[in-house]
């Protein structure tokens, strides 16, 4: 196998555009308690329900193989990246539904009202929300890089390492080379 399911780089670029909504709607300091972005709240669930396919998937050996495989410690840092990438897609939303529930916010999604997590409090949400708004950036400057590396591969090592993820790439279940 070549190349990643259809169902997968669906999964991955819809993921990739709803992160980028999410950067984009988000409203922080007193603004969040007096006019929450509920896009934001949406969109933000819509990331932590898609990254469980995406696991499964991946647990269940749905990536493909690395054609070339390059140097060792590459390799380490590409799981680590990738690795770091779930941490946050999974810690993001978690991690905002808790500061919304301390603000008092009520979050539902599509329409269906969830529990909060904690209690609400009068005054700033904590930590938790501080660090809710500095992954939100770490996770667009990581994804940044992640496209980055995967030019490199593509352009520069010339290995076809974005046909594994091209929705528009010609399906070539074979994994023979072109």
């Amino acid at each position: 196998m070549h190349r990643y399911s259809q169902i997968t780089i669906a999964i991955h670029w819809l993921t990739v555009v709803l992160v980028v909504v999410a950067w984009f709607t988000a409203v922080g300091g007193r603004h969040a308690r007096t006019d929450p972005s509920y896009v934001h709240f949406t969109v933000g669930l819509a990331v932590l329900l898609l990254v469980i396919p995406r696991l499964l998937a991946r647990r269940l050996g749905a990536a493909p193989r690395i054609e070339d495989p390059q140097n060792p410690w590459l390799d380490l840092a590409a799981r680590a990246g990738h690795t770091l990438l779930y941490v946050l897609l999974i810690a993001l939303p978690l991690s905002g539904w808790y500061a919304a529930s301390r603000l008092g916010v009520p979050v539902s999604f599509l329409g269906v009202g969830l529990p909060s997590l904690t209690a609400a409090v009068q005054g700033a949400p904590g930590e938790i929300a501080d660090l809710h708004e500095t992954a939100g950036t770490l996770i667009l400057w990581l994804a940044g890089l992640h496209a980055l590396i995967a030019l490199w591969h593509q352009f520069v090592l010339k290995d076809r390492t974005l046909e594994r993820m091209n929705p528009m790439a010609p399906s070539d279940l074979s994994g023979n080379h072109r």
